[in-house]
């Protein structure tokens, strides 16, 4: 390894309840190169104490802080950025205030993986109100032809991690329908919170399953790469235009509170045995 190593912030969107951002240090742990620094982050209490995002009112409610956080994490240097919800929340919003950091999320990381790897893509989602707003994203990606269709398993966001085996069941006997039913060639577990399901999935079905922590995990890192190989920064121009500093801080607090709160930072040096070096 040389240089300076990538910073990547993967920020969970909801106030993080014990053990909650040990799963996705775990994750990162598991899955970055050794060049990267990875800090695992959610929103503090003061920010509403939700567990999940499910409803649009709890997305609308917690964009503020994510922006919050978006704009903490590029003030403290960090090269990327990942949202950690499927529903790619206040992804736009977050990438106008983020100057040179990238920020991306899961379904669109998850989105661009599958279609790299096969022409036809199912997602397994876990509640039927989810298709909707999930569907619509997918759709504006440019990813409709791609499309099998989605897949409910009947589980909420807190009910993923209840019952490993009972959640891995469910999601085998889900992606076997999107399968062997509807022809799709990969899968994408349209939450986060189905971490560490992915290689069963994929055992079971021989078919790629994408874990979108991963995907945004990664995407963040190699967006991040590219920045320090190519020079290639995000744009600021047209619909990518960046609120001015003296609007940001005539018009709201953009700085004023806490943006985080657990941290779990995973060093550079700091990943699964074998992993091999990008350098």
């Amino acid at each position: 390894m040389t240089g300076t190593p990538r910073k990547i912030m993967y920020l969970s969107p909801v106030a993080a309840s014990e053990g909650h951002c040990e799963i996705f240090a775990d994750m990162a742990r598991d899955n970055k190169l050794p060049g990267t620094e990875v800090h695992v982050t959610a929103l503090p209490e003061s920010e509403g104490r939700f567990s999940h995002i499910e409803f649009r009112a709890y997305e609308a409610w917690v964009t503020r802080s994510i922006i919050r956080a978006a704009r903490a994490a590029t003030r403290e240097g960090f090269d990327g950025f990942a949202i950690g919800c499927f529903y790619d929340t206040a992804l736009h919003d977050a990438r106008e205030i983020s100057g040179e950091m990238i920020v991306t999320a899961p379904c669109m990381a998850s989105c661009e993986i599958a279609a790299s790897l096969s022409n036809r893509f199912g997602v397994i989602v876990g509640r039927q109100k989810w298709v909707h707003q999930m569907q619509s994203t997918v759709h504006a990606l440019g990813h409709r032809d791609r499309l099998a269709g989605f897949y409910p398993v009947g589980l909420g966001v807190d009910d993923f991690q209840k019952d490993h085996d009972e959640t891995a069941r469910l999601l085998i006997e889900t992606g076997r329908r999107a399968v062997e039913h509807d022809h799709a060639e990969a899968l994408i577990l349209g939450c986060t919170m189905e971490v560490g399901f992915y290689r069963e999935v994929e055992r079971e079905l021989g078919v790629p399953v994408i874990d979108p922590s991963i995907a945004a995990l990664k995407r963040a890192e190699y967006a991040a790469m590219l920045k320090q190989q190519c020079g290639w920064v995000p744009s600021r121009k047209w619909s990518c235009e960046a609120p001015s500093e003296e609007e940001m801080a005539r018009f709201a607090d953009f700085d004023g509170a806490d943006a985080f709160g657990a941290r779990i930072v995973v060093p550079a040096d700091d990943a699964a045995p074998g992993r091999a070096a990008a350098e």
